[in-house]
């Protein structure tokens, strides 16, 4: 396997911004770095089970994606264009209700069903470069967790920026939803074309 190829592959498509590193930092500069990891365990829980999913069924999934891609992509869309509505009108006083806190894990794994990007990297990822090389049961967890984890660790990074910028950003509270809002509906529209 080429490894240089596959970490570079690894850390570009995990740390760029897409529907989970931009919903982390929003988490993170509303309720802060602490109340923000549920959802980072949750986008690794979910992500751990899309990249099983990725390795064991990658020939069957690769044969029904002509079938499946166009559903995928409007209903991913379609969720983008609600963050980004939610997203621009949150108020600057949000409630941080127990309700909304426990939901925040759930809301990472279900993400993570939705997300084109995470889709289509976990397909690229396991037919490029773990399939052709590596094809055992404990190669594909292995390689299935490794990917989770980066994909984890991306989300906290962003977590993390949400919550040190968080003071600032809550001063422009209305312009940084703006700008969130804007990049997951860029988003939405890039997974379109």
């Amino acid at each position: 396997m080429p490894v240089l190829s596959f970490l570079l592959f690894v850390f570009v498509a995990s740390f760029t911004p897409g529907p989970n590193n931009i919903m982390a930092m929003i988490f993170a500069n509303q309720n802060g770095f602490r109340k923000s990891i549920r959802f980072c365990f949750g986008v690794g829980v979910g992500f751990f089970i899309i990249m099983l999913i990725c390795s064991y069924f990658n020939l069957m999934l690769h044969s029904f994606i002509p079938k499946i891609e166009l559903f995928l992509t409007i209903f991913g869309f379609i969720y983008m264009l609600y963050l980004a509505y939610k997203i621009m009108k949150s108020s600057t006083n949000q409630s941080n209700s127990e309700d909304s806190k426990n939901n925040t894990f759930f809301t990472g794994i279900l993400l993570q069903f939705i997300n084109p990007k995470g889709l289509i990297y976990g397909l690229t990822a396991v037919s490029s470069f773990i399939i052709p090389y590596y094809n055992t049961n404990f190669s594909l967890i292995l390689a299935s967790f490794f990917l989770a984890f980066v994909g984890f660790i991306s989300t906290v990074c962003w977590s993390a920026f949400g919550s040190v910028f968080q003071k600032f950003l809550s001063t422009y509270r209305k312009q940084f939803n703006i700008v969130m809002a804007l990049l997951l509906v860029y988003t939405a529209i890039s997974i379109i074309h």
